[in-house]
């Protein structure tokens, strides 16, 4: 009630013990507290907090254009109230390796178990699209050390993304991401390899916990949970499945009831009252409060 009763040390660790478990960590990007829950009932893993669902949810390009306070407000909601373990997306760090590692001890801060750095330059851009550029290695690196000195807990998971597939080839990719590896990072993540065989590729080659992004609509191709297991992926992300899910619904739902004038034939596509209440655990804080009525 208010707050998950799992604490961030327990959370942080349950992400670095599934890690090392050899199973298949699902991360969908959750874009409310709301939401958090549902994915933590449905039995997934984790909770991925995507920089391109917080700037979409404000009604911005994913162009570097949120700010630190912002992500950690969304990331707060989520830790706050999943036990679920939280990876946040941070894109650059929001600037120069000091920036990087402030980004590092506020999340830790609020409960987050790990965030993610990638090496475009800032301000960055989406991950599949077009003209995409990469700082230099050693530049990378020291916001990998700036985020590895700042933390205060071990288990905090300091997640290390490469978009060099698209600018330097996957063998750049490949180099970029031992690199990152040497330098301390805990996860590597290689955005937009194309398929299997690519991922296959940069698994055999990189000795680390390695994260695939399973995106629609992007360069890469889309991988059963069977698949990337059996290519020794540690985990996945699916970051903007559950908003696209429900834009398309609010929009069909909104056609309905501007073409009809009334919502009566889309009650079967609701979530109904009692289960909203089952989700939000409504008749916990009813027996709280009446209990505080009886002192």
């Amino acid at each position: 009630m208010f707050h998950t009763a799992a604490s961030p040390s327990e959370r942080r660790r349950a992400f670095r013990q599934g890690l090392s478990s050899g199973q298949l960590l699902r991360f969908p990007g959750a874009f409310s507290p709301l939401t958090a829950l549902l994915t933590e009932r449905m039995g997934f893993e984790g909770i991925y907090i995507s920089g391109a669902v917080l700037s979409a949810s404000l009604a911005l390009p994913d162009i570097g254009l949120i700010t630190l306070p912002e992500l950690a407000a969304r990331s707060h909601e989520m830790a706050r109230v999943s036990s679920l373990p939280t990876l946040a997306d941070a894109d650059t760090g929001f600037g120069q390796p000091l920036n990087v590692a402030r980004t590092v001890f506020v999340l830790e801060d609020l409960g987050i178990s790990g965030c993610q750095i990638e090496d475009q330059v800032n301000p960055k851009r989406c991950g599949h699209l077009e003209g995409k550029e990469v700082v230099p290695r050693d530049e990378m690196r020291r916001r990998v050390a700036a985020a590895l000195g700042a933390r205060r807990d071990p288990g905090f998971v300091v997640c290390a993304r490469t978009d060099a597939r698209a600018a330097e080839g996957l063998r750049g990719a490949i180099d970029r991401a031992k690199s990152y590896v040497d330098a301390g990072a805990d996860l590597v993540f290689p955005e937009a390899l194309q398929d299997a065989a690519e991922i296959e590729a940069f698994r055999s080659q990189v000795d680390a916990p390695c994260l695939v992004n399973m995106t629609e609509f992007g360069k890469t191709e889309l991988l059963s949970t069977a698949t990337l297991s059996s290519l020794g992926v540690n985990v996945v992300i699916y970051p903007v499945t559950l908003l696209r899910l429900a834009m398309r619904a609010a929009e069909a739902g909104l056609a309905a009831l501007a073409a009809e004038g009334t919502q009566k034939g889309l009650l079967e596509q609701m979530q109904t009252r009692s289960q909203l209440y089952d989700l939000l655990g409504y008749s916990d804080y009813s027996r709280f409060d009446a209990a505080l009525e009886e002192l």
